[in-house]
């Protein structure tokens, strides 16, 4: 499996470690969810470790829920409701969408509130390196005193600035010393939750909490850290600098890996511009095995637009494979799947290529139908098919989603449940 290091800015092999593999995800700020953008991020993640798994190896996954944030406590003053409880009822509406869409569930789904206490130890030790400072009841990590500070992003240090402060950075802060260095532990505003550090009552800032939470249930190296493309700067680059500091294991992450943004109408779908199609309201119209596929069918690095009449496409293309899994052949020449498994294996390989790993599927799906309809056996081939459409999560002739994908959501669900 080759695979795009946006570091070295080259497809390069992913060799396996053994046995198993390691994914993180950043998970959701829960106030807003499951729009497309979300949904289409967390299906590529969900087909490449399908993937790894197709190919013999134990992953272990990760994915974080960000519940304490600035965006949580400014939306749980706008609608007057406890904050924790916003976050969990997002939280499990999240879930439940993930069910629907038989998404695999993370063997972990850590709250960032939940290990506070490993934040505050990290925190401690990048002051202790002289990464970082303590001003104002706040640490800031010192971006300055990180000179690899930009190796994944490859952002201009003029370009930083703009694009941090569109992403949360408060340039103005006057406890900084650079208005590019990013907070650690932010001291407790007036009304805001807070917990107890060496510095005061505070809680910790967003970059800390995700690279706390996977080195902390993954170990380091990971092997694939992902998320949407927006993360790559700040939030991944901060990463970097934090757990590479902390720990002086370099690389912390071998491959990190983003999903392209979603648009609409030429414009990014997000919360911010409110021109979100979210995946509850499709789901009233359009099947979640036609969903997966119009989502499988744009490759994970490259930027696409909402556009019904593809998903209708794919709503047809989920008809096709329905059909052709549940036909009857007869006892003739059995029809072969090695050609289209081996077509299907090579562009996952690649990148990992859905649009053309769909095509042989769908092209074996079609030999299926005419080979049942020349009395031929379609059996051994109709099981590769359900190989190949387990690695793109779909249901095809099954009543609802997977066993495991019901029961690994349902345990994480029950922590969130109002």
């Amino acid at each position: 499996m080759r695979v795009y290091n946006p570091i070295t800015q080259r497809v390069e092999p992913f060799v396996p470690r053994g046995k198993q593999a390691s994914v993180y995800v950043c998970g959701v700020t829960p106030y807003d969810t499951t729009h497309l953008g979300h949904a289409f991020t967390y299906c590529v993640f969900d087909v490449l470790i399908r993937y790894l798994e197709f190919q013999g190896l134990a992953v272990r996954y990760v994915q974080n829920v960000t519940d304490i944030d600035d965006d949580i406590l400014r939306k749980a003053r706008e609608v007057g409701e406890d904050w924790r409880a916003l976050g969990n009822r997002w939280t499990a509406h999240f879930i439940r969408d993930m069910q629907a869409l038989n998404v695999r569930p993370p063997d972990h789904y850590p709250r960032a509130t939940e290990i506070i206490p490993e934040i505050v130890n990290v925190v401690a030790r990048l002051i202790e390196k002289g990464v970082a400072y303590e001003s104002g009841g706040s640490v800031y990590f010192h971006v300055d005193a990180w000179p690899e500070f930009g190796q994944l992003s490859h952002l201009p240090r003029e370009q930083m600035l703009p694009i941090a402060n569109e992403r949360g950075n408060n340039p103005n802060d006057p406890h900084k010393r650079d208005p590019l260095d990013f907070v650690l532990w932010q001291a407790q505003a007036p009304g805001e939750p807070a917990w107890d550090s060496p510095w005061g009552p505070g809680r910790p800032g967003w970059h800390i909490e995700c690279s706390t939470m996977s080195h902390h249930y993954l170990g380091s190296p990971i092997d694939f850290h992902g998320g949407g493309g927006d993360l790559a700067f700040p939030h991944h680059e901060c990463e970097i600098a934090q757990a590479e500091a902390a720990s002086g294991q370099r690389p912390c992450v071998r491959f990190w890996m983003h999903a392209a943004m979603v648009r609409y109408a030429g414009e990014k779908m997000s919360k911010s511009l409110g021109n979100l199609v979210m995946v509850n309201d499709l789901m009233r119209t359009w099947s979640a095995d036609g969903l997966r596929l119009y989502l499988a069918a744009h490759h994970y690095r490259q930027t696409w637009s909402y556009a019904e009449d593809e998903l209708a496409a794919a709503e047809r293309r989920a008809g096709l494979l329905r059909e052709a899994v549940a036909t009857q052949g007869g006892n003739g020449a059995a029809v072969a799947a090695e050609a289209a498994m081996g077509a299907f294996t090579a562009a996952l390989d690649d990148d990992l290529a859905t649009p053309a790993a769909l095509d042989a599927l769908e092209r074996l799906a079609r030999e299926v139908l005419q080979g049942a309809q020349a009395g031929r056996d379609v059996r051994e081939a109709q099981g590769a098919l359900r190989r190949m459409g387990c690695v793109f999560g779909l249901r095809l002739d099954a009543p609802g989603p997977e066993k495991r994908v019901i029961a690994g959501w349902a345990e994480h669900l029950k922590r969130f449940a109002d």
